[in-house]
């Protein structure tokens, strides 16, 4: 069964207004909820709703690396944030180092955020690991059921 044209037209602009949506959270969760955790999952379900729309296919396009070694990046790079702290003369493991950039705006920046972005891509990775998986799943399954008949 395809999807109605309507989803298939309107999965595109999805996908880009959750990828937004998924950066603020990403970005406001310094300071406020949000996070590494919560904007994976948000851009997750607009890649989700992608595939959909699109098929798993659709979104292999979209995705410059696997969704495993995308989670496996999120993970090294969550792992190497708390690397910098050593050169520090406290010198404890993710003891986050911070820099506050003036852009007309005070912008904290810090090792805190690499974390975060590492979170962000293992679970995005993860999250579309598994629905891809989902998808091809049901594709054949159903594909062997036809066949059965």
């Amino acid at each position: 069964m395809r999807p109605s044209l309507i989803l298939r037209t309107s999965a595109p602009m999805l996908l880009w207004l959750s990828l937004l949506a998924s950066l603020y959270v990403l970005v406001r969760g310094h300071n406020e909820p949000g996070g590494g955790f919560l904007g994976g999952l948000v851009a997750a379900s607009g890649l989700l709703f992608h595939a959909i729309a699109r098929g798993p296919e659709g979104v292999r396009t979209l995705l410059v690396l696997h969704p495993v070694q995308l989670s496996a990046l999120g993970v090294l790079l969550a792992a190497t944030s708390g690397l910098p702290a050593f050169l520090g003369p406290d010198g404890a493991y993710l003891t986050h180092l911070w820099w506050f950039a003036e852009l007309g705006v005070t912008l904290p920046l810090g090792t805190a955020l690499l974390f975060d972005l590492g979170v962000y891509l293992a679970v995005v990775g993860m999250a579309v690991a598994i629905f891809i998986g989902l998808l091809e799943w049901k594709a054949a399954r159903a594909a062997a059921t036809e066949g059965g008949e």
